[in-house]
């Protein structure tokens, strides 16, 4: 009786510790795929941080090589000449003009006329008008002004080789610009010659537009008629000429009845 009463115990003993070990595993378990549940949700937020991380490194460093390349291109504008993009354009139109020359005289026909027919009255009445006001025709004056004006249209219709320019300029070296220390700069730059042969048919040229070339004066219709006759003319266009710009208050003071 007593050797059944202990089994019995034993039994519910062992029992009872195996319920509590079924209980522990359980819970363990539990805790076991909490944390792991846990532990895949936080790796799965640091991938997603990483991710969006290495985006921002990526847009970084594109901003930063946008930006460094806007750097650069204002900085090469600012360098540029002031007039560089007029400069641009006029190429561009006498590369236009050059070709549609080759376009006429391939097809035979004149391009002076040609560019006429393409101009409108309006537009040919304006240019007209402009270049009148930047060269306006006021006859001779001085010697000086005359030469300056040969000078500089002299100096527009010249055209350099450049690839002679170049090929002396890297075979001179700082030689090639001279300072109050050079010497021999005749033997330096010697003329060639094809450059003297240049310059002897310019020179032709010239002489002979100049024993053919007459030029009527344009009679101004709006001007004030300020002379007797035509001496008279002559005498008061050289006054204005000269003393035009000082006097020019007076009269208009005259004319209006404002004068001292």
């Amino acid at each position: 009786m007593l050797y059944f009463m202990f089994t019995l115990k034993l039994f519910l003993f062992w029992l009872m510790f195996v319920g509590i070990l079924v209980h522990f595993c359980y819970e363990n378990t539990k805790l076991t795929f909490y944390f792991m549940a846990s532990t895949s949700a936080e790796s799965s937020k640091q991938d997603e941080r990483l991710k969006r991380l290495r985006e921002l490194h990526l847009k970084r460093n594109e901003a930063r090589k946008l930006n460094h390349g806007e750097v650069v291109e204002e900085d090469k504008r600012n360098k540029e000449p002031v007039n560089i993009e007029a400069k641009r354009k006029r190429l561009e139109w006498e590369e236009q003009e050059a070709e549609r020359k080759r376009q006429c005289k391939a097809k035979g026909q004149d391009y002076d006329r040609m560019k006429v027919l393409d101009i409108q009255a309006d537009e040919a009445e304006r240019d007209f008008h402009k270049r009148k006001k930047a060269q306006p025709i006021t006859g001779f004056s001085t010697y000086e002004e005359m030469t300056a004006r040969q000078n500089t249209r002299l100096t527009k219709a010249f055209k350099p080789d450049m690839k002679e320019y170049a090929e002396k300029k890297e075979k001179m070296g700082d030689s090639f610009y001279a300072d109050v220390n050079t010497l021999g700069l005749e033997e330096m730059h010697k003329d060639t010659e094809d450059g003297i042969d240049r310059m002897v048919n310019d020179l032709e040229k010239q002489i002979e537009k100049r024993s053919k070339y007459t030029r009527r004066r344009t009679h101004d219709e709006d001007a004030d008629i300020d002379y007797i006759n035509t001496r008279n003319a002559k005498f008061n266009q050289k006054l204005e000429r000269f003393y035009g710009k000082y006097t020019t208050e007076i009269k208009q003071n005259l004319e209006r009845g404002t004068a001292l």
